[in-house]
């Protein structure tokens, strides 16, 4: 959510924002915010002249009873202004719920770097690492080798839970719990603090993290209870923060943590697929970070190659995307996407996605640091270390041998205790 005094000083600012991340259609919101906020400003002043007038009249009323004069009138007029200010107020509170709601709903102002394009398709590379492998074999998808070395069920999946889930056996679940581990260790090692946090979360904190469009898309509700499942665990991590102020000297904030994630997916294209590229539940290790503002796009650049070490670390082929303005959903300032090499699609696919969400977020949610004599928005940040299902695509199809087998990154070695996962005679 931006500061309203934005749309107050600055509007067109904000219509050209909203022009860059190709959301015309909230344009009007921008001046029903003005209108709005016009007659709350209006409110608060007829609020202020009436407490003025008690003040007066409460005055008045004392000096009439020390000289024994006739109050009554006063009297009845002190009677009438409390009636008048609640009214007030009760307009005030409804005018305030209208211009959140609104408030909501209008895009983060991108940071001056983000280049301008219309989707993902206008995304530019910024840098490539790792050479792309070129097998001189057929490479077998994920689906196709998993399936064949009897580590991956579709099938049964479906009749348990339906299209979009997968069963995952043997040594392949074990190299996914190495990864886990893997990456939970290398954190650590970064000075992140591990954390473990709830799986569901309530309204109001969803709705101080995610945008509405996200969450319908997105979230699945537990019926009857004020509870979602958590897309993500940079959810709850940052909840944990809601209406808190940080002191300064607490700061930064580092975690990382481990969760099953569950995502609804509505429209996304490979969910009725076979495959664990697109999945309703996945495991991720995930990073936060709360940080004094213009700390925050030097904790960017560092959050940045911590990921790109990791996927060093596996021996994958990478590079980093940066999203275009048109790419950048409600609530980023900035964001890139760290994408893998497929040899079997001959093309990269996305493993994950760093951003910068400014003050967006922390105003939300009403996460404030107490520093320099004052009370202010933090900046907060989120970022991928490893989605484990996409590890293991790229994994599956890089390490992949003439014959099926699928040879296990060393760094990984020492977490599962074998060295590759044997195709079958």
């Amino acid at each position: 959510m931006i500061d309203i005094k934005l749309i107050r000083e600055t509007p067109d600012a904000v219509v050209d924002n909203m022009k860059k991340k190709r959301q015309d259609e909230k344009i009007p919101l921008v001046e029903e915010v003005r209108r709005l906020d016009g007659l709350w400003r209006s409110l608060r002043t007829q609020a202020d002249t009436l407490r003025k007038e008690r003040n007066t009249v409460s005055k008045a009323i004392n000096e009439a009873k020390k000289k024994k004069q006739d109050a009554s009138k006063l009297l009845a007029q002190a009677k009438e202004i409390p009636k008048k200010i609640a009214e007030l107020e009760e307009q005030d509170k409804d005018l305030q719920e209208q211009i959140r709601k609104i408030m909501l709903q209008i895009p983060n102002m991108i940071h001056s770097s983000v280049p301008i394009g219309k989707d993902s398709s206008e995304n530019p590379e910024i840098k490539r690492i790792g050479e792309p492998a070129k097998p001189d074999f057929k490479v077998k998808g994920h689906v196709e080798l998993g399936e064949a070395l009897g580590i991956l069920d579709f099938d049964t999946s479906a009749q348990i839970s339906g299209n979009g889930f997968y069963i995952m056996r043997g040594k392949l679940a074990e190299l996914n719990m190495a990864l886990i581990n893997f990456a939970r260790d290398y954190m650590v090692a970064q000075g992140f603090e591990y954390t473990e946090p709830p799986l569901m979360i309530r309204n109001d904190v969803l709705n101080g993290v995610y945008s509405t469009a996200e969450i319908d898309a997105m979230s699945y509700k537990v019926e009857g209870e004020d509870l979602y499942l958590i897309a993500t665990s940079e959810h709850p991590l940052i909840g944990q923060f809601i209406n808190k102020v940080v002191p300064a000297k607490d700061l930064p904030v580092k975690q990382t943590a481990y969760s099953m994630c569950f995502r609804k997916e509505i429209g996304s294209h490979g969910i009725d697929e076979k495959g664990i590229f697109r999945t309703h539940q996945f495991n991720k290790q995930e990073m936060i970070l709360i940080c004094e503002p213009e700390d925050s796009y030097k904790w960017y650049d560092k959050m940045l190659e911590f990921t790109i070490n990791v996927f060093k670390e596996l021996e994958i082929p990478i590079r980093v995307v940066e999203c275009c303005s048109g790419d950048l959903a409600d609530l980023k300032a900035k964001s890139c996407d760290v994408e893998a090499w497929s040899p079997k699609q001959g093309k990269y696919f996305e493993l994950a996605s760093l951003t910068n969400m400014e003050e967006a977020q922390a105003r939300r949610l009403n996460i404030r640091i107490d520093g320099k004599g004052k009370l202010y928005y933090a900046h907060t940040l989120n970022n991928t270390v490893i989605a484990t299902s996409r590890a293991l695509v790229a994994i599956m199809e890089n390490h992949q041998t003439k014959d099926g087998t699928i040879k296990i990154p060393k760094a990984l070695q020492k977490y599962t205790g074998f060295k590759e996962i044997k195709a079958k005679k």
